[in-house]
């Protein structure tokens, strides 16, 4: 049986002292949630918000990681070091990312592999931008990014791997994808992972739905069956819209 799963992307927002306040709050007010719940934190945050955070039902992660394991690599955090935090998750290969900072297949490959061999469950991005979604290649789109960066893992270590899937066109623009175009994609995605994994390892993988999701919106994506939560961006900034979202489970 997958895991439901609502996560916050906090993304370059809040200073340390907004960000310990933002944490007080939920774990004040998130008990007993019917799903899984994960907030991404900027670095500066992660050890003092996992400490926390430690013996309520939500977890940590970090926003991103280092494509190399240690070195001379100035500002770059790795894999280890987030893991030493207290953290249990990392989001890699944002849209942002991707776009902002030219993470390419390989890069972020190695990402995944260094979270997965330090005990980090990867929360691995995937998502079309406006012109391939008007052009109608979204699904190869999403085929490539799969391929390039997670199929070359086992069975094993995909299995341990949350896949979110952002339409690029609705992140931070008002726009959201419909119920049934997020639907249709996840299942698109939920096959791609069948024909390389099998039927058994595609139906135990969470895919969340990452592009303008929030409170009012929430219950109608997530009632679809290949839908299994949200990455949530704007909306988890503030305690009372995120608990909204994860109440929609």
């Amino acid at each position: 049986m997958r895991k439901n799963i609502v996560a916050g992307n906090w993304k370059m927002n809040k200073t340390l002292q907004e960000g310990v306040a933002l944490a007080t709050e939920l774990k004040s007010i998130v008990k007993n949630p019917n799903c899984d719940v994960i907030v991404g934190t900027p670095f500066i945050h992660l050890a003092t918000v996992a400490e926390l955070l430690k013996g309520s039902p939500i977890a940590v992660a970090a926003e991103n990681c280092a494509d190399h394991a240690s070195g001379a690599y100035t500002g770059e955090v790795s894999a280890a070091m987030v893991k030493s935090t207290g953290a249990s998750y990392v989001i890699i290969g944002h849209s942002e990312r991707r776009a902002y900072y030219g993470e390419t297949y390989a890069i972020l490959k190695e990402k995944v592999q260094l979270a997965l061999a330090n005990g980090l469950r990867p929360i691995f991005c995937v998502g079309e931008v406006k012109e391939e979604r008007e052009a109608g290649r979204q699904n190869e789109v999403v085929k490539a990014q799969l391929e390039g960066s997670l199929f070359g893992l086992t069975a094993e270590e995909f299995a341990k791997v949350v896949i979110a899937y952002e339409p690029v066109w609705a992140i931070g623009t008002g726009l959201t994808a419909t119920p049934e175009q997020a639907q249709e994609m996840h299942s698109h995605i939920r096959g791609l992972v069948a024909a390389k994994y099998g039927r058994e390892i595609a139906d135990g993988c969470s895919i969340l739905y990452g592009g303008s999701c929030n409170a009012k919106n929430a219950a109608s994506l997530f009632a679809n069956p290949d839908i299994d939560g949200g990455l949530i961006g704007g909306a988890s900034l503030k305690a009372e819209d995120f608990k909204a979202i994860i109440d929609a489970f």
